[in-house]
C-alpha cells in the first residue's frame, strides 16, 4: 500500500492504554500511530469520529440472517494465543462485576472506511461482531485500482 501512496490503514477502538497496549503486541505489524482508542465510559469521541452508534442488539433478525460469517483459518496455538488475548482486549470496565450485565463497549459495533482527502470513498457498517466488508473490494477502492 505503500507504494500505492496509501497512508493508513488507522484504526479507531474502544479501550484503554493498557488494552492498546496488548493489542499492539499481538499485532506489530499495526503502528501504534496508526491506532487510536477511546477510553471514557460514554464512547463519545469514538461515535463522533466514527458515526458508529449501533449496538448488535439493534440488528434486526433479518439483518442478522443475511450475515455470512467464517472463522478465521488459526491454526492451534493461534488460536490458543487468540482465546488467551481478547478478555485482554475486551472493552470491558475494569470495575465491573462479572454477573453484573453486558458492558456498553461490548455491544458496539464498528465498520470500515475508505477516505481520499475529504471524500468517504466507502463505508461498511458491521451488523454483527465479525460481519466485515470484502477485504479486496476495500484494497482495491484504497489503492485505486
Amino acid at each position: 500500500m505503500n507504494t500505492n501512496n496509501v497512508l493508513g490503514p488507522y484504526f479507531v477502538s474502544i479501550g484503554d492504554t493498557e488494552k492498546l497496549r496488548v493489542f499492539l503486541e499481538k499485532n506489530p505489524k499495526i503502528s501504534r500511530n496508526n491506532m487510536f482508542v477511546d477510553s471514557s465510559s460514554t464512547f463519545d469521541a469514538y461515535t463522533a469520529q466514527t458515526g458508529f452508534i449501533s449496538k448488535f442488539t439493534d440488528t434486526s433478525a433479518e439483518d442478522a440472517k443475511k450475515v455470512k460469517m467464517n472463522p478465521p483459518s488459526l491454526n492451534f496455538k493461534e488460536w490458543i494465543t487468540y482465546f488467551t488475548t481478547v478478555g485482554k482486549v475486551s472493552p470491558i470496565p475494569k470495575e465491573l462485576k462479572f454477573g453484573s450485565g453486558v458492558p456498553e463497549g461490548v455491544l458496539k459495533l464498528g465498520g470500515t472506511f475508505v477516505v481520499k482527502g475529504n471524500n468517504v470513498l466507502y463505508q461498511w457498517n458491521d451488523r454483527l461482531p465479525g460481519d466485515h466488508p470484502d477485504i479486496k473490494e476495500v484494497l482495491s477502492l484504497a489503492i485505486g485500482e
